[in-house]
């Protein structure tokens, strides 16, 4: 019998076709690097886990991706009567194995028993993690662990860091023994099932669907879309298509993917104009409502653009996990000649940028002119940094008064079929400045390439020669966006007389 992992079960609860082909198929494609930072904040998350759990460090630490995975199982078995915390502890039963993040050693009725705790670097429980407990709990009672309660550990949303390394509290707990003891009966039917799926010479029937990408994307995708004929106009190009209306005519029973099959009937009017555009091949553009909306707005005007940064594990004294901490900001200033000026700001020395960033701001956008943006992301980011900087919260807050947002006044009266659905800045710009492209900047082209790099600059470990380089591409990214709404708002607002 071929001995299954916990994360293939769990792949197998996702698809057994994805089970079989992780088997049996193609090598999948390697995580890209926005999808590996994830995977290494998991790991990271995992070590604070251990000194949480273990705070004078008695615990014996297993790694099986180095020691070996049959090895560590046999460790395991070892000191399992051992009255120290287990970390990555490895079980084996009925053709499955798992490696547990954390066991910690109780007494109950003077017997000793274990607590088992998941550690997921997320902020909640999700289903795919109560089948990941049920399974551990399954493959360690089997083999002879005297289990006495699981829970899981997730990521507290709310705390704050209160700096100097102390991490008390960023963890928190949800109880979930009961639950998991409960489904023992279903986990066996699991690996039963799996390994009959695994077992099979050629791979399961399945189409392509939900299940690609939930709880997790699958890194076969494109080796299954070839079994799949791709709809010439998805209809998830549509506006809000997860409505009710849409969803009952392109559930996969119904077989509809197509906008071509959906009724007009069913269609919202701004979802018929894309429909009808769409399938036209032509443009959607009420010039004179677009130049009336902006009409208002006087000189000077500029135009602002962050960037951000949400670590899933705080360094900076007072931030949540996953707050989003600008530390750049690029600022277009148009005067009523037609005199285009930039300013710009990027805090790389590794300490909370927040501050700097905030005087920065208020010093770079004066007191008057619009303030176009592209979305309401950057009103957002101010009004938090107005809570955390009270003193500077009046001139911030006159910053948001100010801000004008291009997105409903683009959605509303511009559509071109090249968008495909989105209206996404950079989904717009080609078809209004073809020449504008992001792909032609070096290193960072989009804000997931931009998190990575300032994550990088930020590394002690970072050279100042490639600091140097990153400071270049962000600047250069950031700049791109802005220029990018000047040129959006001169469209939208006929200003084809200015030279920009």
């Amino acid at each position: 019998m071929r001995t299954l992992s916990k994360s293939k079960l769990l792949a197998y609860l996702q698809c057994p076709k994805k089970l079989w082909l992780q088997l049996h198929g193609p090598k999948a494609s390697e995580p890209d690097a926005q999808t590996q930072a994830l995977f290494d904040d998991g790991h990271l998350v995992g070590k604070i886990a251990q000194r949480l759990y273990d705070p004078k460090g008695k615990g014996i630490v297993f790694d099986p991706s180095e020691q070996g995975y049959d090895e560590v199982i046999a460790l395991t078995d070892e000191v399992i009567d051992s009255s120290k915390p287990l970390f990555e502890a490895g079980f084996h039963a009925n053709g499955a194995r798992a490696y547990v993040d954390v066991m910690l050693p109780v007494r109950r009725n003077g017997q000793k028993v274990w607590r088992i705790v998941e550690i997921k670097s997320t902020t909640k429980v999700k289903e795919t993690h109560r089948d990941d407990l049920a399974i551990q709990a399954y493959i360690a009672r089997t083999s002879g662990v005297k289990l006495h309660s699981t829970s899981v550990a997730h990521i507290d949303s709310t705390w704050k860091y209160p700096g100097g390394g102390n991490y008390q509290g960023f963890l928190s707990e949800v109880d979930l023994t009961e639950e998991a003891l409960s489904r023992q009966d279903e986990v066996k039917q699991w690996i039963a099932d799996a390994q009959r799926v695994a077992n099979k010479r050629k791979p399961p029937r399945i189409e392509v669907g939900e299940q690609c990408e939930e709880p997790y994307a699958c890194a076969f995708i494109d080796h299954c879309k070839p079994d799949t004929v791709a709809a010439e106009f998805p209809a998830d190009w549509l506006p809000n298509a997860n409505g009710k209306e849409i969803r009952l005519h392109i559930e996969p029973d119904d077989g509809c993917c197509d906008m071509r099959e959906l009724p007009d009937c069913c269609l919202s009017p701004k979802q018929l104009r894309v429909k009808n555009h769409t399938l036209n091949g032509t443009t959607y553009f009420n010039a004179a409502a677009a130049a009336d909306a902006l009409t208002p707005q006087k000189f000077p005007a500029l135009f602002l653009d962050f960037e951000t940064v949400n670590l899933t594990i705080p360094v900076w004294k007072g931030v949540k996990p996953f707050q989003q901490i600008p530390f750049q900001f690029s600022l277009h200033r148009l005067s009523r000649s037609g005199k285009l000026t930039h300013q710009e700001f990027l805090d790389l020395s590794g300490k909370d940028p927040s501050k700097k960033i905030t005087e920065a701001l208020i010093a770079a956008c004066g007191e008057k002119g619009p303030i176009y943006v592209y979305s309401s992301f950057e009103k957002t980011r101010i009004g938090e940094l107005a809570k955390r900087f009270p003193r500077m919260a009046p001139r911030l807050l006159a910053i948001c008064e100010r801000l004008v947002d291009l997105l409903p006044i683009c959605r509303e009266h511009y559509y071109h079929p090249d968008q495909q659905g989105s209206w996404s800045i950079k989904n717009v710009l080609p078809t209004i400045a073809p020449d504008l492209r992001y792909a032609k900047l070096d290193g960072v082209q989009d804000g997931g390439d931009a998190v990575l790099a300032f994550r990088e600059a930020i590394s002690p470990t970072t050279t100042a020669a490639r600091r140097e380089e990153i400071r270049h591409q962000l600047l250069a990214y950031c700049r791109l966006d802005t220029y990018a709404t000047v040129k959006l708002w001169q469209f939208l607002a006929g200003r084809n007389d200015l030279a920009l």
